[in-house]
């Protein structure tokens, strides 16, 4: 058969293009560092906020059920890619320092303009 036909001669379609809306963004990385934050447009012409540095978290303790503002000082570890770390970039189930202790990031900085933490129990 010739290229580009099926078995009964009918044409193979080629699979469309990605529209607009579907195209990926600009990646965000959210680094350490002074609290840095964007506004973009999103569609329908509404407005969030974005993450560009943080060096602040507001981190939850379980045991007390409070929430308080706390400095981070390091990222220790991220899962999903340890190189990330190395680089200090803030992003969820990555484990950080702060001034209270460790905690993991809970919340995507990068798409809610803060950084939401549980702290970890130190055994």
């Amino acid at each position: 058969m010739k290229a580009g036909k099926k078995i009964s001669g009918g044409l193979y379609h080629a699979p469309r293009k990605k529209k607009h809306y579907e195209k990926k963004g600009q990646a965000r990385v959210v680094k350490l560092g002074i609290v840095k934050r964007k506004l973009i447009r999103t569609r329908g012409g509404y407005q969030k906020v974005i993450l560009l540095t943080a060096d602040i978290a507001n981190v939850f303790n379980p045991k007390t059920r409070k929430s308080q503002v706390s400095k981070i000082t390091n990222v220790i570890e991220t899962p999903s890619n340890r190189f990330l770390a190395r680089q200090n970039v803030l992003q969820k189930s990555s484990i950080i320092e702060t001034e209270l202790g460790k905690a993991r990031i809970t919340n995507r900085p990068s798409q809610e303009g803060n950084v939401q933490a549980i702290l970890l129990n130190e055994q």
